[in-house]
């Protein structure tokens, strides 16, 4: 059964591999990445950095795994704010031999429940390029609800590009306000 776990230093080596055979794969969707980025020392930074921010509770940074274990993507809750907000967005990539298999599906089902469950957030929010249908296909499997568009809003592939934003709002009533 896939599953995400909290990322770990001792995941750079792993990202790395996966990042560079990807790069291609992934590039029409991503900022564009120095190439430090696709190195084991960068993924160390990245990493040390995404722990600093789940430290300070801003942001909540998975690994995506297997059936089998293997690391095939990260998931990560970003920007989780408090107060009478409530909310995080969040953001995804899994390797291209481990897509259509539901295991992005599977993995941001395991978020949502973390970000309404243990972190008892009240809205979660995604973005994804206007012909990124697989990732829509995610989003809308896990009861997001297209919500509006972003002209212009990310620089993506070395451009700015228009995102079609989701939302999806908590099925509890009582969600907890800490202001």
């Amino acid at each position: 059964m896939p599953a995400t776990r909290l990322v770990s230093p001792d995941d750079a080596a792993a990202l790395a591999a996966l990042l560079t055979d990807n790069r291609e794969f992934l590039a029409p969707t991503e900022p564009y990445r120095a190439d430090s980025y696709y190195s084991v020392a960068g993924q160390d930074e990245l990493i040390e950095d995404l722990l600093a921010k789940h430290v300070t509770g801003t942001s909540l940074p998975h690994v995506i795994l297997d059936d089998h274990g293997v690391l095939v993507g990260r998931i990560t809750l970003n920007e989780i704010v408090r107060g009478p907000f409530q909310s995080c967005s969040v953001g995804y990539w899994v390797a291209e031999g481990a897509t259509r298999r539901g295991l992005g599906t599977a993995a941001l089902a395991r978020m949502t429940e973390i970000a309404f469950g243990e972190l008892q957030l009240h809205r979660m929010q995604a973005g994804t390029l206007t012909d990124n249908a697989a990732s829509q296909k995610v989003l809308e499997r896990n009861g997001f609800q297209r919500f509006g568009l972003a002209p212009a809003y990310l620089k993506i592939a070395g451009r700015w590009q228009d995102h079609v934003l989701w939302q999806l709002l908590t099925p509890r009533d009582d969600a907890a306000v800490d202001v």
